[in-house]
């Protein structure tokens, strides 16, 4: 990739993190992406108000109907940037921690360069400007607004930087590669009275501690030890006064699970402990449990033309096969319910790192043009065979 790429690419995201945006109000950010992909001749729309998806269209002569979506998330995170980069966010409490303006800038530097090429290229190309990955439905308000069709999509790929793999790299992951996302919501619902006499009514507190418990005893005697799945109360409120019974106690949690039979067996295994240890104390309970998104499970026909492709492009060292899959979640698992795709993650990590999500996260900038480059060469493959 020649330096000129490099320079644009990063200026691109350094534009974005300086002005980060939360979920559905990614307005400055969608407007400026429909900027650039429209002085590159490309085709824009909008699905919801800040949903951008641009397509290209190939011109070599008899070109096929095949089209490859490339997708990439555009939301930031409530989190206070604690780095001194001369690019560092200028919205308060606003941060791309997790970046998001990375995966952008790549997926927009392999529509400069598939534009440079739409003379030789084949099918089409629909680039795919998500908003709302951090919280939930925004991939699926993009698919029920139909940004699958008109083209039809055959594929699609996702892309997402990694502090963990060295700078461009690609890492891959067979089969189930990250976990479904569920949320629970749970009331103990007992009866109040004086603390000094505990016995004339049903601390909600107490019972609540006894659930939380069980929900870990589930995970650790009911369910097979190599079957993966996590289960996390995040919060829990309750209670008025040091002196008074706590009658009702409200909290939330987290469900992650990788195998589709697990979970769709875990709602009524949660509800099952619940019921019984309400009843044990004579009081009663209110369940909401929530699908947020489905396991990622790339397709293997998609996931080998992206090693190929990294092979080709990138180098056989500088392709990682990982192991392990996560137990995060990614909305990108919605597309794959309708079309074969896979998810690669394109390594940023150079000297000290942070995790996603921290308040120092940055990356290094040299992978943004081999990023792009890699997807440039996975649509030209798709494309062309």
């Amino acid at each position: 990739m020649n330096n000129r790429l490099k320079q644009k690419l990063i200026k691109i995201r350094r534009r974005i993190h300086e002005f980060p945006e939360l979920g559905n109000h990614e307005f400055k950010t969608s407007d400026f992406i429909e900027k650039t992909l429209k002085g590159l001749k490309i085709k824009t729309y909008r699905i919801s108000k800040t949903g951008v998806v641009g397509l290209l269209k190939g011109e070599k002569p008899g070109s096929g109907g095949k089209c490859m979506a490339l997708r990439a998330d555009i939301d930031a995170l409530p989190i206070q940037e604690k780095t001194n980069k001369k690019y560092k966010s200028k919205r308060k409490g606003i941060m791309h921690a997790c970046g998001h303006d990375a995966n952008t800038t790549i997926v927009l530097g392999s529509a400069i360069l598939l534009s440079e090429k739409r003379k030789h290229l084949s099918g089409s190309v629909k680039f795919i400007f998500q908003p709302n990955e951090e919280s939930s439905e925004g991939a699926t308000n993009l698919i029920k607004g139909g940004v699958l069709k008109k083209p039809q999509v055959n594929a699609i790929v996702g892309v997402h930087v990694c502090p963990w793999l060295s700078s461009g790299t690609l890492g891959l992951k067979r089969g189930a590669m990250m976990a479904a996302t569920d949320k629970f919501t749970i009331e103990i619902l007992g009866e109040g009275g004086h603390g000094a006499y505990p016995h004339m009514g049903k601390d909600a507190i107490v019972i609540s501690s006894q659930v939380i418990n069980s929900l870990q005893t589930l995970v650790s005697r009911e369910i097979d030890p190599v079957e993966p799945v996590v289960i996390s109360v995040g919060t829990i409120e309750g209670g008025e006064r040091f002196n008074v019974l706590c009658n009702k106690v409200k909290m939330t949690g987290t469900v992650r699970t990788l195998g589709k039979n697990l979970h769709s067996r875990i709602p009524g295994l949660i509800e099952k402990k619940i019921s019984s240890i309400a009843r044990a104390y004579g009081a009663s309970y209110k369940l909401d449990y929530e699908v947020l998104g489905y396991p990622l499970r790339n397709s293997d026909n998609i996931l080998k033309l992206c090693y190929d492709a990294g092979v080709d492009f990138l180098g056989k060292s500088r392709v990682k096969l990982l192991e392990k899959p996560s137990m995060g979640g990614e909305d990108f698992a919605e597309y794959l319910r309708y079309v074969p795709g896979c998810f690669i993650y394109i390594g940023t990590g150079k000297g000290k790192v942070y995790p996603w999500h921290h308040e120092r996260f940055d990356i290094d900038e040299n992978a943004l043009p081999k990023g792009a480059g890699l997807l440039l060469r996975i649509a030209e493959k798709f494309l062309h065979s």
